[in-house]
């Protein structure tokens, strides 16, 4: 299931960690062991950095601390760049400038993701473990691990206008999103061999009459189960009579067509 609120309108705005949080929901679509280590990573990095706050921990319970921190960061951080990597070949193999969506240029940028371009997970996590271990005096005077993939970021450029996406309008940056959207569910679909459910609320209000038609062609033509909900009815107008209507009131559900 792939969904777009209006909640998400803010993500090219907003923290890293929001971005963060964004990507491994994408990347939880294609790999369900994904959201485990994430929620491992988080775990292993709270009991360092509480571990952290103790004057004499015990330096060979920190070496097993920080041994789990720098397996699940690197197994974390290489499920992210791989489906960055998926996503930005399924944007560009779909690119289409008569489309009226702008096209979303996707990075990540991390020391650790930088680093497994060009060396082997198993370089990556040994030179994070020793580094764990260097910069535990820091760390302890920050009060958290200040490098890792919990820190990375993910970076998405209006490619033709060549900015990044928080310098665009904010029609622009709304079509950005939408376009990412469609192509994370063409990605999904190539890969599992279905379409999944996509659930998009109050989207088609804030995108102009050209662009509206745009998402709904392209919705049509991924071949899933599409649920377009708002409160604006002319945002709809654009849809044939494929579409199936329903009015929702408090307490009821009424189809229209």
């Amino acid at each position: 299931m792939i969904w777009l609120t209006p909640e998400m309108d803010g993500l090219f705005l907003g923290p890293a960690s929001e971005r963060r949080r964004f990507l491994d929901r994408l990347v939880l679509a294609i790999d369900a062991e994904h959201s485990a280590r994430v929620s491992g990573l988080d775990r292993a990095l709270r009991s360092r950095n509480r571990l952290l706050e103790e004057q004499n921990f015990d330096s060979k319970w920190m070496d097993a601390i920080e041994h789990e921190v720098a397996e699940l960061a690197i197994a974390v951080a290489a499920a992210r760049a791989e489906t960055v990597k998926r996503l930005a070949g399924q944007i560009e193999a779909n690119r289409d400038l008569e489309s009226g969506f702008p096209t979303a240029q996707i990075a990540l940028d991390g020391e650790i993701e930088r680093s497994l371009e060009i060396e082997s997970a198993t370089e990556v996590e040994e030179r994070y473990r020793e580094k764990l271990r260097d910069v535990r005096p820091r760390d302890r005077a920050a009060g958290r691990t200040l490098e890792g993939p919990h820190r990375s970021d993910l970076i998405v450029l209006h490619q033709e206008k060549a900015i990044e996406a928080a310098r665009a309008s904010t029609g622009e940056r709304k079509a950005l999103l939408v376009g990412l959207i469609l192509s994370h569910a063409r990605l999904v679909t190539s890969m599992h061999g279905f379409a999944p459910i996509v659930l998009l609320d109050d989207v088609a209000a804030f995108l102009d009459a050209e662009r509206r038609a745009a998402l709904f062609s392209a919705l049509e033509k991924l071949g899933a189960q599409v649920l377009v909900t708002g409160v604006d009815e002319s945002a709809f107008a654009a849809l044939d009579a494929s579409a199936v209507r329903f009015r929702v009131t408090p307490g009821e559900v009424v189809r229209e067509r």
